[in-house]
């Protein structure tokens, strides 16, 4: 037995077909088949049922490759201490945030962190939570930046700060004759939401204690995908929606005179970096969580006179 060995059924578990499960590991089929067959007769188990298409696990199969996502994430492990204490920092980091996040938070901190360390390379993808989620489980990536807590057992989340809600409205709304305000003003028929799938439409709807009228609602069935377009919307059309607090440093000052805040507890986000538990690239980690804390304002990281929304 060896790691080769349990990477390929890893891989073949991933994909569910052998041939795309080899072209993954940059091998041929057959020498794949041929290194599965032997862990199998060395253990003296079936891992996979070939007879069904696509491939699945035998039941024991599953505990296996269980085990082997372990024992191959700690053989990484190894790697990456002996790396550490050698090398100056380097290596790649796979890393997904969530759409409402990426454009207001990586510009404060990506830039001076690749200067800081230019031998790390970095490849951001914007994805749901439900998709940051997948692939962290799937060792498709290194980490997520998403709204937390996410209370799953096999995620490991260091909370990052806590980012403050905001009412944006038309200049023609009521609400902004108010100097701060509390949900209750909120008009929910005037309301603008981001589409289904998006942490943060579940957190306004959480806010505005919207669920229960959710669907009777005729403008809730208005939606977008993107923060920009709500605020475009708004400017646009008149209405209200709701902005994380980053997303107002793209504000000019004349759209900065539309915005409103929540009279304290203010509610706010918590948002984290989450890895899968055991997760191997710490110091990478480690080095990115500490230039986002550098980056966000002193105020965001206390919870003092704020409210977790849940998502």
């Amino acid at each position: 037995m060896n790691i080769q060995q349990l990477e390929y059924i890893i891989a073949v578990n991933d994909c569910r077909h052998f041939v795309k499960a080899a072209e993954k590991c940059y091998v041929t089929q057959a020498t794949l088949s041929m290194m599965i067959k032997k862990l199998e007769e060395e253990l003296q188990v079936k891992i996979f049922d070939r007879s069904r298409q696509p491939v699945v696990p035998t039941e024991i199969g599953d505990k296996i490759i269980a085990q082997a996502k372990i024992i191959v994430q700690e053989s990484y492990r190894l790697k990456e201490i002996v790396q550490g204490e050698q090398a100056a920092l380097s290596g790649e980091l796979k890393l997904g945030i969530i759409p409402t996040l990426a454009p207001y938070l990586l510009p404060l901190f990506i830039n001076t962190f690749l200067k800081k360390y230019p031998r790390v390379t970095v490849k951001v993808s914007e994805m749901t939570t439900e998709t940051i989620i997948e692939k962290l489980q799937k060792h498709d990536l290194d980490a997520g930046i998403l709204s937390t807590p996410l209370h799953i057992p096999s995620l490991k989340e260091k909370t990052l700060f806590y980012e403050e809600f905001v009412v944006y409205a038309s200049s023609k709304e009521k609400i902004l004759k108010k100097k701060y305000v509390l949900a209750d003003d909120i008009d929910i028929n005037r309301l603008c939401l981001l589409e289904e799938g998006h942490c943060l439409r579940s957190q306004v709807l959480n806010l505005c204690e919207l669920r229960d009228k959710e669907k009777e609602l005729h403008q809730l069935d208005f939606v977008t995908g993107s923060i920009e377009t709500l605020r475009k919307i708004v400017d646009a059309n008149q209405g209200i929606t709701i902005l994380p607090m980053l997303a107002l440093n793209d504000l000019n000052s004349k759209q900065k005179n539309n915005v409103r805040y929540f009279k304290k507890p203010v509610p706010v986000r918590e948002i984290g970096l989450v890895t899968y538990r055991h997760f191997v690239k710490e110091k990478l980690i480690e080095s990115v969580i500490n230039e986002i804390l550098s980056a966000v304002p002193v105020q965001m990281k206390s919870t003092s006179k704020k409210e977790i929304v849940n998502i």
